[in-house]
């Protein structure tokens, strides 16, 4: 009689790694690779408070306007599996080194420039180099911190600066635009930069992939003009979904994107192995990044319209108002970073999006009047613990166990699924936005009393859709991320330094 044997726990296969754990200054190290990651987070809001000063100084049209902002998604999601291959056969410091100086370099091209061309220019150059910029950082930390429980407090300080990092910008580009001029939005980013290649030099060790480093050219092709295609497809939703500008790009994009699946299940050394996204554990990260990345853009962009267009709050104010909600990150990363190694993440991925559900939720009940101390601070903060369960353990699930080989295109992809998420939101969002405040002001008599509630009105419907989207994230963390303990502690097989 034989006996079914009992079924394993799903856990994350074994990698290869460079072991790097024995970096004697690996916590100054973190503070250079969280330096570029607030760079790279904070200049996507920074440059948003900074756009109607810059609207009238260079003479920018609307959509002009709007290009500054796209444009920066545009080449930043594109490109950002190529950068993240890149690094791997590159090498992730000589990576990292050269994407903050490229990025410094186009921020004072955008900082000095006198026409729109030259600030589109700008952008796009500032979001090929982070392309190439955030999965490089990404991978170093991923190899610096391979296991243990010091893996986890890195990560929650990473995550910690991802999800108030927006915020940060705001504040930044609040007191820079109004004490200073809308330029050093751009500019601030040059002595950053600076601080971080000074301190990477010495502290950050060269790693890179070995074997097979042939570049899989088919695949770069496909994936650069399938995301972009859907990125700006996305960005131009924002003016309507029917629209053939907003369809055939969608549709074009999806079809590459297919074919480039199917490119990389034939390629001997594919750009994004399938294994990077199809295991099960990293699948429901990956989702839940962009879900997020999705619901995000909600709190932050519209409750920042709220501030401004309907309290009356300056840039620097509006900035402040969004403080709370970082302040919050900040304050529970260090809880449950340090909870995690006996609960597991499991737990923490489950209820957070439910906790940051119900802070969205609360906006949605926002008023013309706007008390801030009862209407928006508990929902800001309820959204900062939420969002801290999430995003302290998130990256570490996403890149656990990872082979040394795919370390750079895996935190590309984390990196890909934030920004993609953050592209429908922002189309999304703006759509539903505009379809209720047009509802509104079509059922009641036109006033400026009633144009204002057609705004809230709007602002309202999207917190509403952010937080059922956020409440998504909940079922897939509880179903689909559920690795053993030791995924997330034990020391992986080392193999050899870059």
């Amino acid at each position: 009689m034989s006996t079914a044997a009992p079924e394993r726990p799903t856990t994350i296969p074994e990698p290869t790694v460079t072991n790097h754990a024995g970096h004697p200054r690996r916590w100054l190290l973190l503070a250079v690779l969280a330096l570029s990651q607030l760079m790279v987070v904070l200049d996507s809001t920074i440059v948003n408070i900074a756009l109607p000063d810059a609207q009238t100084a260079l003479g920018m049209s609307d959509g002009d306007r709007t290009w500054v902002v796209t444009v920066y998604a545009l080449a930043f999601g594109s490109l950002l599996l190529l950068g993240g291959r890149i690094a791997d056969y590159w090498g992730r410091k000589r990576s990292f080194l050269v994407g903050m100086v490229g990025f410094a370099i186009a921020s004072g091209i955008g900082g000095v420039a006198e026409s729109t061309t030259q600030l589109l220019i700008a952008r796009g150059l500032q979001g090929a180099f982070a392309a190439l910029l955030a999965p490089a950082a990404l991978a170093i930390l991923t190899l610096t911190f391979p296991s243990g429980t010091d893996r986890i407090k890195a990560f929650a300080v990473f995550g910690a600066i991802g999800g108030g990092g927006a915020a940060v910008g705001l504040v930044l580009g609040g007191v820079l635009t109004e004490y200073v001029n809308w330029n050093w939005c751009l500019l601030v980013n040059i002595p950053i930069a600076l601080v971080a290649i000074l301190a990477g030099i010495p502290l950050i060790r060269e790693s890179r992939a070995h074997g097979n480093t042939r570049y899989d050219l088919p695949g770069a092709i496909l994936v650069v003009a399938g995301l972009a295609s859907v990125v700006f497809g996305f960005s131009q939703a924002e003016s309507g979904w029917g629209r053939w500008e907003t369809i055939v790009p969608l549709a074009v994009g999806v079809v590459l994107m297919t074919v480039f699946v199917l490119v990389e299940k034939r390629a001997t050394n594919p750009l994004l192995p399938l294994r990077v996204i199809t295991n099960r554990i990293r699948a429901g990260a990956f989702l839940v990044s962009a879900l997020n990345g999705t619901a995000l853009i909600g709190a932050l962009l519209f409750l920042t319209f709220y501030f401004q267009i309907v309290l009356g709050y300056t840039p620097l104010q509006a900035g402040v108002a969004s403080l709370p909600m970082t302040a919050t990150i900040m304050v529970c990363a260090p809880f449950f970073s340090s909870i995690l190694p006996k609960m597991g993440v499991r737990l923490p991925m489950t209820v957070g999006p439910i906790v940051a559900s119900s802070g969205l939720f609360w906006l949605s009940f926002i008023t013309v009047q706007g008390n801030f101390v009862f209407e928006v601070l508990p929902g800001v903060i309820l959204l900062g613990i939420g969002l801290a369960a999430v995003f302290v353990p998130l990256q570490n699930v996403a890149l656990a166990r990872i082979d040394e080989h795919d370390a750079g295109v895996a935190s590309a992809a984390v990196t890909a699924t934030q920004q993609i998420g953050g592209s429908v939101g922002a189309a999304l969002f703006t759509a539903l936005y505009a379809s209720a405040v047009s509802g509104y002001l079509g059922s009641h008599a036109v006033s400026s009393t009633a144009q204002l509630e057609a705004f809230v009105s709007g602002y309202s419907v999207v917190f509403v859709w952010a937080a059922g989207l956020m409440l998504l994230a909940a079922p897939v963390s509880f179903f689909l991320i559920r690795p053993n303990k030791a995924d997330l502690l034990a020391v992986p097989a080392a193999a050899h330094l870059g």
